[in-house]
């Protein structure tokens, strides 16, 4: 893949086209976007959803058709950016031959592209946005104003009023009864915490304390040592890696919060790679990445996770991150509303969209079968939680590893 900048008419966003997608012969080239955050310390969360869904593109035939990509880059100095994110949904949108979109990664970029999305009826399939406000009830409604009859986005995420309580779940079976809430103050993080809090208190714990803290915090020292005068058993960070969520578990033990006896609880946001990766939770906590614990708003038990690590691996000389599977889903939901279009007659924009969203509609994907409702939130509700290995000696030291998931469905 080469990598080129463009001009001023493209809002100076970071572009990328490859024929990734072959053909059986000469004929119509249409093209994919990629919108997500991929510098800085985001490129370990989203990094694998990128390469997930090049992989499945690279590996599509459609006789007559060949498939290039369009990949943006909406991370401003390492950190999701919404005002970037929408104008690189305006270049896809005004880009001639994009049939759809996968992405973006975070509900806050989502919010804003939504709109500019359904007014032009162009598809996207987001691998994990979670903020159920991004399709449910009247803040769906809003979103899609401009083309209120024509769903155009869907997610192969399940949604934050399941992801928040399977954590708090999780930690209360683990015997935390009391915990101190911060959250990044972002559509995810708030969203999350919002539906975690009120999960915990349900099941009978304690919230000992709540602040929120924008991206672009550095120092939590203040916040935590308020918290460590609770005493909590655990703190839940609302948020991702890029907006705090490491920084706040590596500043912990200054503030008297003990990595060791105090958990650490988070959503997907965190969810993002081994140590070794650059940005990534495990890395920028260090060793006070112990007794930490997260969730994946996605299976994690896929069908034949061999062959689809083993290609991926093949690919990239690495193995899967967690969203990884799903970036290749979106592409597989995008690509088989390609195919089904051209069987209907010619793969159009509006032909590519009606095609996704058809609520009768059933995608066979590395997911396992996927479909969509009413207002484009999938069928499959599981939640997958890990915890983090940082025991000496250990092959997954220093990485996340698998605990269970729960079908919600």
């Amino acid at each position: 893949m080469k990598f080129a900048r463009v001009g001023a008419a493209l809002a100076a966003a970071a572009i990328v086209v490859s024929a990734c997608g072959g053909s059986g012969g000469s004929g119509k080239t249409i093209s994919i976007g990629i919108s997500l955050p991929l510098s800085g310390s985001s490129l370990a969360s989203a990094g694998p959803a990128r390469d997930g869904a090049l992989l499945a593109i690279k590996e599509f035939k459609l006789d007559g058709y060949t498939v290039k990509t369009v990949v943006l880059d909406h991370a401003v100095n390492g950190v999701h950016d919404p005002q970037q994110g929408a104008k690189d949904m305006t270049t896809l949108v005004g880009t001639e031959g994009v049939v759809g979109v996968v992405g973006p990664f975070n509900s806050s970029v989502a919010k804003v592209q939504i709109p500019i999305s359904n007014e032009a009826g162009l598809l996207q399939c987001s691998p994990s946005n979670t903020n159920p406000d991004l399709t449910k009830g009247d803040p769906g409604k809003e979103l899609r104003a401009k083309n209120p009859d024509k769903i155009n986005y869907v997610r192969v995420a399940t949604t934050d009023d399941i992801q928040g309580p399977a954590v708090a779940q999780f930690g209360f079976k683990k015997g935390l009864k009391s915990v101190a809430i911060i959250d990044d103050t972002e559509t995810y993080g708030k969203g999350i915490a919002d539906a975690f809090a009120a999960e915990w208190e349900k099941l009978g714990g304690t919230v000992v304390g709540r602040e929120g803290a924008p991206k672009g915090t550095t120092d939590y020292t203040a916040i935590l040592t308020k918290f460590a005068a609770a005493n909590p058993d655990a703190v839940f960070y609302g948020g991702v890696t890029a907006t705090g969520g490491g920084l706040v578990r590596k500043q912990m033990a200054q503030a008297g919060l003990d990595p060791a006896k105090v958990a650490y609880l988070g959503g997907d946001g965190i969810q993002d790679g081994l140590g070794s990766t650059e940005g990534s939770f495990i890395n920028i906590a260090g060793a006070d990445a112990v007794n930490s614990y997260s969730s994946v708003a996605a299976i994690h038990d896929i069908p034949d996770s061999a062959k689809f690590a083993e290609a991926y691996k093949a690919e990239y000389k690495v193995d899967p991150g967690a969203y990884s599977a799903s970036g290749y889903a979106c592409a597989q939901v995008i690509l088989a509303a390609i195919t089904a279009a051209a069987k209907a007659g010619d793969v159009t924009k509006e032909a590519v969209r009606a095609a996704a969203v058809n609520p009768s509609a059933s995608f066979t994907t590395v997911l396992g079968p996927v479909s969509f409702d009413a207002v484009g939130d999938t069928t499959q509700k599981i939640i997958s939680l890990y915890s983090v290995d940082m025991t000496a000696g250990s092959d997954k030291s220093g990485d996340w590893v698998f605990a269970e998931q729960v079908d919600y469905k």
